[in-house]
């Protein structure tokens, strides 16, 4: 069966993509890594001897970056459900994190050491209706709070990928109440018609 117009012209502008070739010329699995990228020059979020948690990290980009920037001081850990193909140096954990056991083994691996900065460039699989994608948006980056909520050090950061529409003002004054500073990025690798948005936060209010 031949592809739709639509999957077709999908393919021809992925191709032509700027971001698509340099991350292919620089060895980054997905063009995603140039979003962390400008947020981490803007704000310099991840630095050498931090520990790190990437949640929705497949296929891995997100944690290559990181792993350049830590110069192996800290230590990366990548979620997924999907699996990841190995990156030397970092650890990944495939399952759902809603589930005990993988949430074991995430602690497992940490060690008890602290955890400065929770990283989620999650995304529902999108169907095109709003009506279904904004919910399951917004859901997603609940349980990425909620992650971050559990595991985050006093003063660590969150980041967080969120698609703009209902739901979202709730969204960021539910970070607002757990971060002292938060701030919302656009990078240019997003593209232009898409509504999603990187939330931002700094300063974690650790509760007892």
């Amino acid at each position: 069966m031949g592809r739709s117009k639509s999957s077709n012209q999908w393919l021809q502008e992925h191709f032509n993509d700027e971001f698509v070739k340099q991350a292919q010329i620089q060895g980054f699995r997905s063009r995603a890594v140039f979003k962390l990228q400008e947020i981490q020059q803007k704000d310099n979020v991840i630095r050498p001897g931090m520990n790190v948690v990437d949640l929705g990290a497949a296929p891995g980009a997100w944690l290559q970056y990181v792993k350049r920037l830590l110069k192996g001081q800290g230590r990366i850990v990548g979620l997924d459900i999907l699996p990841i193909e190995a990156i030397d140096g970092v650890h990944c954990v495939q399952g759902d994190f809603r589930e005990e056991s993988v949430m074991a083994e995430l602690s497992r691996v940490l060690e008890n050491i602290p955890v400065h900065v929770v990283l989620s460039d999650m995304a529902p699989n999108l169907t095109g209706n709003k009506a279904i994608d904004q919910p399951a948006s917004i859901y997603l980056a609940e349980l990425a709070l909620e992650m971050a909520e559990a595991v985050l050090s006093p003063e660590g950061c969150f980041v967080v990928k969120v698609f703009q529409g209902e739901g979202f003002d709730d969204y960021k004054r539910e970070v607002g109440q757990l971060f002292s500073k938060v701030l919302i990025r656009k990078p240019k690798a997003s593209r232009p018609r898409s509504n999603e948005v990187y939330i931002l936060g700094k300063g974690f209010k650790k509760h007892n």
